[in-house]
């Protein structure tokens, strides 16, 4: 049986540092308000030449670097992304150009948080029909686009930033093992962002007060721990595999409540859940591969180590991925 297979993973982040002290002078926030509900101390804020598209494509370079790859290998770009540069063309075809990757073919996926483990299963399926080819999955956001500045519920947890990975084929008994993706679009309402104005007044959004995150936070709190519960139980039922099996879960960094409830609800140490949320705030989509990225190159994934990725987003969208390393 063909699998995907990692064949290398890059990350990159924005200069600028927005520290919870920052975020005291903006708005009626503390530290330690922020802190203990979230986890986050800082987050990284996109400035010039930090688009969306040049974040992805940093990360993708890099990933091709460890890869060993040139941009001219590369088949196909997928970008999981709910801040593209524009609404077209595409993030994932703006990384195409910056590359040089001509004889690739490029698209987006919005699947907001959830965006990359989304991207990875559709690149499988690919690879499962052409073991050979060589595809580009990125996750990468400029959230800071996209908050109400002013509302202290929200900006103090997103930041940017973005991550890559390059996969192929093999037929060896590693790679991605199992994937399951959910839905359910009628609990928009908890986590969304509206579209820009709409230029037919008779398609006119009424409350659209700006294209900014809106969410109910303790609503998405209670459904996204069960819902990646559910996602991981299924895809280790899948494969037969032990919760205690797994070596490292990568999970989406969206609030250390979250990543702890699932924890404890998992029955699994702390020290098997990565966690870099308090760097980087909810990076979204970019989440799970910069993780993935830092957790490769600091040696804590070895070969053979059964690794779980997981994410819940706005839609709702959900999902996890089982790989042998």
């Amino acid at each position: 049986m063909n699998r995907l297979v990692v064949l290398g993973t890059g990350s990159a982040l924005p200069e600028r540092v927005l520290s919870n002290a920052d975020l005291e002078k903006m708005v009626d926030t503390s530290d330690e308000w922020i802190t203990t509900r979230t986890g986050i101390k800082n987050r990284r804020i996109a400035g010039l030449g930090e688009e969306t598209s040049k974040l992805a494509t940093a990360a993708a370079g890099r990933a091709l670097d460890m890869a060993q790859l040139s941009p001219a290998d590369i088949d196909m770009i997928i970008v999981g992304t709910i801040t593209p540069d524009m609404g077209m063309p595409s993030c994932a075809c703006l990384v195409q150009k910056e590359l040089g990757a001509t004889n690739a073919f490029a698209f987006d996926i919005n699947a907001a948080c959830s965006g990359f483990v989304f991207c990875l299963d559709v690149a499988d399926k690919y690879i499962k029909a052409d073991p050979d080819m060589k595809i580009l999955v990125v996750g990468a956001e400029t959230l800071s686009n996209r908050v109400n500045w002013e509302d202290r519920n929200t900006c103090v947890l997103f930041g940017d930033g973005a991550g890559a990975c390059v996969v192929t084929g093999t037929t060896e008994q590693r790679g991605m093992l199992a994937s399951k993706l959910f839905s359910d679009g009628s609990l928009y309402r908890l986590l969304y962002m509206d579209g820009a104005p709409s230029m037919n007044k008779a398609l006119c959004c009424k409350d659209n007060d700006g294209s900014y995150i809106k969410m109910a936070g303790r609503d998405v709190f209670k459904y996204a721990v069960r819902s990646m519960d559910l996602a991981i139980m299924h895809v280790l039922d899948t494969e037969q595999v032990s919760i205690q099996d797994i070596c490292l879960i990568i999970p989406h960094q969206a609030n250390i409540r979250i990543l702890k409830s699932l924890g404890e609800r998992l029955g699994v140490a702390s020290e098997k859940i990565y966690i870099n949320l308090d760097k980087y705030g909810n990076t979204s989509a970019a989440s799970i591969p910069i993780a993935l990225d830092e957790a490769n190159r600091e040696g804590r994934i070895k070969p053979g180590d059964f690794v779980l990725l997981c994410a819940f987003g706005g839609g709702f969208t959900w999902g996890a991925s089982l790989f042998r390393w």
